[in-house]
């Protein structure tokens, strides 16, 4: 896949995340980080908008895993 195939494959993951809800949101987080793993693999440039929204989903998804722990 092209460079410029994975910029668009990481915004239209990031337009569907718009307003998602939080399990759609989980859903999609593993997609970005691939999607930006193959980007950095291929030394493309990876815009800082979608290095916060990883992280930011990254940050979720550890929070949502100890949401299910039992105390």
């Amino acid at each position: 896949m092209s460079d410029q195939e994975l910029l668009q494959q990481a915004e239209k993951i990031e337009a569907r995340l718009n307003g998602a809800n939080p399990s759609l949101r989980l859903e999609l987080q593993p997609k970005l980080s691939k999607v930006i793993e193959n980007l950095r693999a291929n030394g493309t440039h990876v815009p800082a908008r979608l290095k916060r929204l990883d992280a930011a989903l990254c940050d979720e998804a550890i929070e949502a895993r100890f949401d299910n722990m039992p105390i």
